[in-house]
């Protein structure tokens, strides 16, 4: 058999390049935690040969994935060994969903993966929310019900929304945009809409400063907290409801940034690899896809990038490269911004994972092991000496915040602060 570029976004077929290495045993971050997964290669390629469709699934242990995709990045074979794991994931939801509908952990599992409607919703009553989100008995009763682990970080919800900002208060105060100003579309997602504007305000100001159009297309969920909770039909739902948004920039060529690395995966490779959606609007996204760090190195590279930053005296700021963002494979465009910087210093922590992946430090059963994942970075960045780090991955921010008692925040809120066009 002839392995085309074609042939093998079936993830399932790249189970037989495995040659059982065990480089991604060795890797995996979540394996010396626990004794409840057997590792990466166990539970991916090799499991994955023995899977029958018709018969009951065996892969009680997959559940303890953590997705982190460490394992995808360390094969030297280029077998999709996180994203055989999801796939696999969601077959066993499946066969759950048939035999024990009313387990908590799958109500969990379904509120976990409707992120969009949970920022939606509980930004309306965002006071009311906020307290019960820090209510110590309101969170012990969603432990006991549903597996939310009480310790988990959560996000403070707003009232007022990002695209309320954008299109209300930003267009009455920002500069004229110069005639023939190049265009650029930001897909924020639902963390800076409902969570973190923030991001997005420097992400814009960045962008502005650099003599951008900033657009801000229609959109929704990309899908990935269905996908990653196993509901991979919602989440193909709300990916083509994504793509049909997002093609009409795509066509023009106009670039599409995204600040959150986990989204720009999903939007760049996940879609296609995991999700098995190989339509023409699926492709020509994928292409004009960059993370926003991404996008504004090639600028530089290209000699388009302003430079015009205030030194910063001699700062120094520890970085966690996510998980996700490594899986971009595109370097670590993120470090080689902030070293343009005069009188910055930052220096990347070289820890693979911080645990939280996504949801699944969230739920209960596996916070720990979560938190046992993360130690090394917590206690490295507790050691530093400084209150700020950067990450680039929301959930991961928030976690680490938790756990290591530092104020994080993206990448462009440090160049906006160094460009002199950051907020307050």
């Amino acid at each position: 058999m002839t392995y085309t570029p074609e042939l093998l976004e079936d993830i399932r077929r790249t189970a037989d390049l495995c040659v059982k290495c065990n480089i991604c045993t060795t890797a995996c971050p979540v394996l010396p935690t626990t004794n409840l997964f057997p590792g990466p290669k166990y539970v991916g390629p090799q499991a994955q040969r023995f899977r029958d469709p018709t018969q009951p699934s065996p892969d009680h242990s997959l559940d303890y994935c953590s997705g982190c995709g460490v394992c995808t990045q360390v094969c030297p074979h280029g077998v999709k060994v996180m994203e055989i794991n999801t796939a696999a994931k969601a077959e066993m939801r499946t066969e759950r969903l048939r035999k024990t509908p009313l387990d908590p952990k799958l109500w969990r599992d379904t509120i976990f993966g409707y992120n969009e409607a949970l920022g939606q919703v509980g930004g309306l009553v965002a006071p009311l929310t906020n307290f019960l989100m820090n209510f110590g008995p309101a969170r012990m009763i969603a432990e006991k019900t549903l597996g939310i682990d009480h310790r988990a970080p959560l996000p403070r919800f707003h009232f007022r929304k990002f695209r309320g900002w954008f299109f209300g208060q930003h267009q009455r105060e920002k500069a004229p945009t110069p005639p023939g100003a190049p265009k650029v579309a930001y897909f924020h997602g639902c963390a800076t809409e409902h969570y973190e504007q923030s991001v997005g305000r420097a992400i814009v100001a960045v962008l502005e400063h650099n003599g951008f159009e900033v657009l801000l297309p229609e959109q929704n969920c990309c899908g990935l907290p269905m996908q990653s909770n196993g509901n991979f039909a919602g989440a193909r739902r709300y990916a083509n409801a994504l793509l049909r948004k997002l093609a009409p920039y795509a066509g023009q060529g106009i670039p599409i940034v995204v600040g959150g690395t986990s989204c720009g995966l999903e939007l760049k490779s996940d879609y296609r690899e995991i999700l098995g959606i190989h339509t023409a609007e699926a492709r020509i996204v994928a292409e004009q896809v960059y993370d926003i760090s991404e996008f504004l190195w090639l600028l530089h590279e290209g000699g388009r990038l302003k430079t015009d930053f205030r030194d910063q005296g001699g700062r120094y700021i520890p970085v966690h490269t996510s998980c996700h963002q490594k899986l971009h494979r595109i370097g670590r465009p993120a470090l080689d911004l902030l070293g343009l910087v005069p009188g910055l210093t930052v220096e990347e922590m070289g820890i693979d994972c911080c645990g939280i992946t996504g949801t699944y430090g969230y739920k209960h059963e596996k916070y720990d092991i979560a938190q046992q994942v993360g130690q090394p970075l917590f206690d490295k960045l507790r050691a530093s000496g400084v209150d700020q780090a950067i990450c680039d991955n929301e959930t991961c921010r928030w976690n680490i915040a938790r756990s290591s008692g530092l104020q994080v925040v993206h990448t462009m809120q440090v160049l906006a602060e160094a460009y002199g066009v950051a907020e307050g």
